[in-house]
Formats: structure tokens, C-alpha cells, sequence
């Protein structure tokens, strides 16, 4: 049988012949697209191993202080990484505890003769003062989450062996070991695995290192102590600050909220850290990092378990990274002999039931609060007059949010509408996100103090304004 083909046959089969050519062209070059993307991978990965297998078998340990076996006890001594090749990798959940410690001559019995002369009390490279900054890090690769919770260095509660005092006394009156158990009892039995601090004068050093940090200064700060040579003056705007302009943000306190308005900064500028300086690349310098602020740093984390948090902060989603702040409230003027920030107790059972998995009564894990009862704060950073965020609130009230309210402006101008879970409840967070139909969720503490959500609103809202005033009308 002869088979016989149209001319139109011939011309389908040559495009079809040409097509396959194509198809396999791109198909080898994807293939040798895909092959160098992983050789890359493998190259980066394998230059962070050796840089961080390098640190592990080279440094000393950077534990400063002597803690008794008492003091030893009151930390988690099982490991946190795994071991000879997988010594950078996190093998469970792991409690951090953060001081900052900011030393001044007379916080220490011995202060360093060259001090002692000076007409101002210079800060003093020592670990034994008063705790300026207490932060609990949870590095938990089970959630594959970070979770960030700033305590006040005013909290009012009981030190054991001294009474009730600010917990920032704790570090003064028995070191790491006994800030650690106030900070468990405070947290409903939080168990702490590790402590470090830092003394301010390594803070600086420590952004140098990482090479600044790019940050919005919310407003126009200045202050000036010539007691202890502390000078601060920041424009508001975004900004690259170098160590010492990041240091003068970080500690600046002289506003409405003093200490809290700190912890909100601290927020923003540990999350630009985190999102500009925690990469492969980074890890890779750790073994410079660490030796420009090893001298200022206490910790009883080996070198191996701080290569495995980083390369687990590395790994991690900055979607995953959450940042939290003590419920509690500013005590009234003459309530106490002192200012204190009062702890909330229902609030911290919920919250650390939440994020820290500790068991309670009122855990109700996965479940969002009444839309009636949240606290919805607006802050707008668009710029635009009050009346323009109606629209906003009426789609928020037709969905059955009923405690709504404009606060202080967000100064930073946003792209991006930021749905702040001020209180920690993401959940609630997402179903307001998910009602208005634009915006981010962010777990942080940097919104309106008496919400439990903010709505920080971006250029975003612009574009959906008009469909919400349609909806609206109907």
C-alpha cells in the first residue's frame, strides 16, 4: 500500500518537527539552567559549612561568667544541635534568653581605675549591672518559627530571695541564673535552655559588623545626659545608621511611652536586621562577627549551638519570625512608690499558651477572639484626610467589628498595608486581613498600645478604597 500525504499534512509535520526541536532545545537548556542553579547551591552551601565548621573548631568558648552548679541547674543542659556533620542543624526547641546590659561605674563594686577620675560615668564593659533590654527567643524547627518576647526592664514582679522589684534588679542580685528562674516564674514555668548577654558597648560593634542597618527613624529624637556622655540626635525618615546611630535609636526613651515606645524601635530594628543581614552570605563572616564582640559577650551557648541558631534563622520565613511584647499596663501615678509595667496575668497564660506551648485552662490554640470584643485601631500612613478611611471602617463593622478606632498616625509611608497582631493573635490578625483583602499580618508589638490589632494603612488601601465605597452603597 502506498500512503500518499497532503501538502498540508507535509507542512503540519515539518512545524510539528520544528516545534519538537524547540520543545527540546529549551527542555536541555532548562536542564543545564536548573544543573548550575544547584552546583550554586551547593557552592553556597558548602562555603557557609566550612566557614561555620571553622568557627566550631577554632574559637574558644564564650562563656564569661562562672556559674555555680546551682546556677547551672536553672538552665536546660540537653543538646540543641545535632553532632560531627549535622553540628549546625537545630534538633529541638530551644528557649534563648537576651539580656542587654547597660553598666555604669557605680552598678559595680570594682569599676576600672581609668573611670574613676572622669567628670561623667562612662559605660563600663561589664555583665553585673542592671539588665537594659530582657528578651526570650524561642527558635522552635518543629513550627519552623522565631518567636520574639520583649519584657520591660520595669516589669513589676517577685525576685526570688529580694522581694518584689523591677526585673531588670534580677541580673544584679544573682546574675543570668537568677534572671532566668524570675523570668520562668513570670512566664507560668517557661523552661529557659540558654542565656547570653551582650554589653552595650558591643551593640554598636555587633551592626558595624554586619554592616548598618537600614531603618525608619519614626520621628525627631534628641537628648542629651553629660553625666554619662549620652548624646542623642536622629532625623525622623528612613536612614542607613551606622552602630553608634543604631545604638542612640535604641536606647532613646523620653517619650510618652519611655520604656515600651523602646521596645517597639527595638522591634523595627531587629526585624531590619533579621531581614538584611540574616542570609548564608552573613554566616559565612560569623567568624568576624564574633571576633569583634567576643569581649563583649556572656553566654553559655557553645560556638556549635549559636552556628545552629543562626543557620536555623538563616532557614526560616521572615512570615515565621513574630515578636511579642508582656501584656501588662503603666502603673497610675501614685499607685506605686515607683513606675512599674504591671504584668497581666490572664494575658500571659494566653500568650505563652499560644506561641510558647505551655498547657492552661484558657488555651484555645487555633481559634480566633469575637470580631465584637477585638480592639481594631487605624493608623493611617497615607497621608490622606480622616474621612477617607470611612470606607475601611464600614467594611470592618459590616463584618461584625464593632470596637473601632483611629489612633496616632503610623509615620513610616507603607507600600503595604501592615495587619498588626498587637497582642499576638495571629489568627484574628489573618481574619481581618482576609475581610479587607489586601495588606500583610505581622506578629509584633510595634501598633497602637491598647489594640489588639492595628491596621497600619499603605498606598495598597488607595487602590482597594474605591471597591469598598461600592460595596458600601449597595
Amino acid at each position: 500500500m502506498t500512503i500518499q500525504r497532503s501538502s498540508a499534512e507535509e507542512n503540519q509535520s515539518g512545524k510539528a518537527s520544528k516545534s519538537n526541536k524547540k520543545i527540546s532545545q529549551n527542555s536541555t537548556s532548562g536542564r543545564w539552567l536548573w544543573f548550575w542553579v544547584g552546583m550554586s547551591g551547593i557552592a553556597m552551601v558548602s562555603a557557609t559549612a566550612g566557614a561555620l565548621l571553622a568557627v566550631s573548631l577554632t574559637s574558644t568558648p564564650l562563656q564569661q561568667a562562672q556559674l555555680s552548679p546551682k546556677d547551672e541547674a536553672a538552665f536546660d543542659s540537653d543538646r540543641i544541635s545535632g553532632g560531627v556533620l549535622r553540628f549546625s542543624e537545630l534538633t529541638r526547641p530551644v528557649n534563648l534568653l537576651v539580656m542587654g546590659m547597660s553598666v555604669l561605674p557605680p552598678d559595680i563594686q570594682n569599676p576600672p581605675p581609668e573611670t574613676k577620675n572622669l567628670k561623667y560615668l562612662p559605660q563600663v564593659n561589664s555583665f553585673d549591672g542592671l539588665s537594659d533590654v530582657m528578651l526570650l527567643l524561642k527558635f522552635d524547627p518543629e513550627t519552623k518559627k522565631i518567636i520574639m518576647l520583649s519584657i520591660p526592664r520595669d516589669t513589676r514582679t517577685q525576685i526570688e530571695g529580694y522581694g518584689v522589684k523591677k526585673i531588670n534588679a534580677a541580673n544584679v542580685d544573682g546574675g543570668p541564673a537568677l534572671t532566668a528562674r524570675t523570668v520562668s516564674n513570670l512566664l507560668g514555668g517557661a523552661g529557659i535552655d540558654r542565656y547570653i548577654r551582650i554589653n552595650v558597648l558591643g551593640v554598636a560593634k555587633l551592626i558595624d559588623a554586619l554592616g548598618g542597618v537600614t531603618v525608619y527613624v519614626p520621628k525627631n529624637m534628641k537628648y542629651q545626659d553629660d553625666s554619662q556622655h549620652l548624646y542623642i540626635n536622629l532625623k525622623a525618615g528612613k536612614q542607613h545608621l551606622n552602630g553608634d546611630q543604631a545604638l542612640q535609636l535604641l536606647r532613646f526613651r523620653h517619650d510618652e511611652l519611655g520604656d515600651i515606645g523602646r521596645i517597639q524601635r527595638q522591634q523595627m530594628v531587629i526585624r531590619a536586621l533579621m531581614d538584611q543581614t540574616l542570609n548564608p552570605t552573613t554566616v559565612t563572616q560569623l567568624p568576624k562577627v564574633l571576633d569583634v564582640v567576643k569581649d563583649h559577650i556572656d553566654t553559655n551557648l557553645t560556638v556549635e549551638e549559636l552556628v545552629a541558631l543562626m543557620g536555623f534563622g538563616v532557614r526560616t520565613n521572615r512570615s515565621n519570625m513574630q515578636m511579642l511584647m508582656l501584656p501588662g499596663r503603666f502603673s497610675e501615678k501614685g499607685e506605686f512608690d515607683a513606675s512599674y509595667w504591671l504584668p497581666n496575668k490572664d494575658g500571659i497564660t494566653k500568650l505563652m499558651a499560644q506561641h510558647f506551648g505551655l498547657e492552661s485552662e484558657q488555651q484555645q490554640l487555633g481559634t480566633t477572639a469575637n470580631p465584637r470584643s477585638l480592639r481594631i485601631a487605624i493608623q493611617d500612613s497615607t497621608g490622606g484626610d480622616r474621612s477617607n478611611l470611612q470606607p475601611l471602617i464600614t467594611a470592618l463593622e459590616k463584618s461584625g467589628y464593632r470596637n473601632i478606632y483611629i489612633a496616632k498616625a503610623w509615620g513610616e509611608p507603607l507600600e503595604v498595608t501592615h495587619v498588626v497582631a498587637q497582642q499576638g493573635d495571629g489568627d484574628s490578625a489573618e481574619s481581618i486581613r482576609n475581610t479587607l483583602g489586601f495588606g500583610e499580618v505581622r506578629v509584633e508589638s510595634t501598633g497602637n498600645l491598647g489594640s489588639d490589632i492595628s491596621i497600619q494603612v499603605g498606598q495598597d488601601w488607595l487602590q482597594q478604597k474605591s471597591i469598598l465605597e461600592n460595596s458600601g452603597t449597595k
